[in-house]
């Protein structure tokens, strides 16, 4: 299994990004996916997370309304659209596979993570 998240960089508050997630070794579009993120200091905290068909999206309450999970199945790839974004969302973002087809399954594998930095 690999996870390779790209996107990630400097952006000004109120500014947007979108991190990829491409993903191979396993039948994607049976996994559910998710992705987390870590600030300096802080735990790991699930950000968002999508059924294997898509159909199925959750949030962490701090992003909800800026931000979208999306997936692309015939791409074998996960979307993390970032709209609005503040300084507290700064962040090392991580890629992530469920061990089954919703997200309450647990996390079996992780990506290497791409830094989002939210400043002026």
């Amino acid at each position: 299994v690999q996870l390779v998240e790209s996107g990630g960089g400097l952006v000004q508050p109120g500014g947007s990004l979108r991190l990829s997630c491409a993903a191979s070794g396993f039948t994607f579009s049976n996994y559910a996916m998710s992705w987390y993120r870590q600030a300096p200091g802080k735990e790991r905290e699930l950000v968002a997370a999508i059924s294997s068909t898509g159909g199925s999206t959750k949030y962490a309450d701090s992003v909800k309304g800026r931000i979208i999970i999306s997936r692309d199945n015939a791409k074998n790839t996960v979307y993390l659209q970032m709209n609005s974004l503040k300084p507290e969302d700064t962040a090392v973002y991580y890629c992530s596979k469920r061990a089954g087809s919703n997200y309450s399954w647990r996390v079996d594998y992780w990506g290497q993570g791409t830094q989002v930095t939210v400043s002026s």
